[in-house]
């Protein structure tokens, strides 16, 4: 199998084995308009298998979900063939419409048209509770 090199985009790499559609979701690509490719449970020396996804003219891509997804992941941007820079997601201190409330009596769940806002509330457990009810996050 052959998958060519991308010009102007992002390659996320070490992506958990399995989970590139996920994570696509959670980044909001649509698979359907997007030029990318997906390579899935892929060899790696780090993790036994991974997957990678190369998006073309990734312009508009939200990558503060990264580090809640897939925090082992790391961002290479690419400008004209070349990777310009590095980047190691870290987890995202507030989330916007990423996770649900699970909580049957929080606002978001009775309103409609609020938005499901997030906040980190333990770095180490890498636990997110709901902005209005302080429900903690399921995943």
């Amino acid at each position: 199998m052959e998958v060519t090199s991308i010009q102007n985009g992002i390659i996320i790499d070490h992506v958990p084995a399995g989970t590139a559609l996920k994570v696509l979701k959670y980044l909001d690509v649509d698979p359907s308009t997007t030029k990318l490719a997906l390579i899935m449970n892929t060899d790696s020396r780090l993790y036994g298998s991974k997957d990678i996804i190369k998006i073309e003219d990734a312009e508009d891509v939200n990558l503060d979900v990264l580090g809640f997804v897939a925090r082992q992941a790391t961002v290479d941007v690419v400008r004209g063939g070349r990777i310009v820079e590095k980047i190691k997601p870290n987890l995202p201190e507030h989330m916007v419409n990423v996770i649900t409330c699970v909580n049957p009596r929080c606002v978001t769940r009775t309103e409609r048209g609020i938005d499901q806002m997030f906040h980190l509330a333990h770095t180490a457990k890498q636990e997110y509770r709901c902005d209005y009810c302080d429900e903690e996050a399921k995943l």
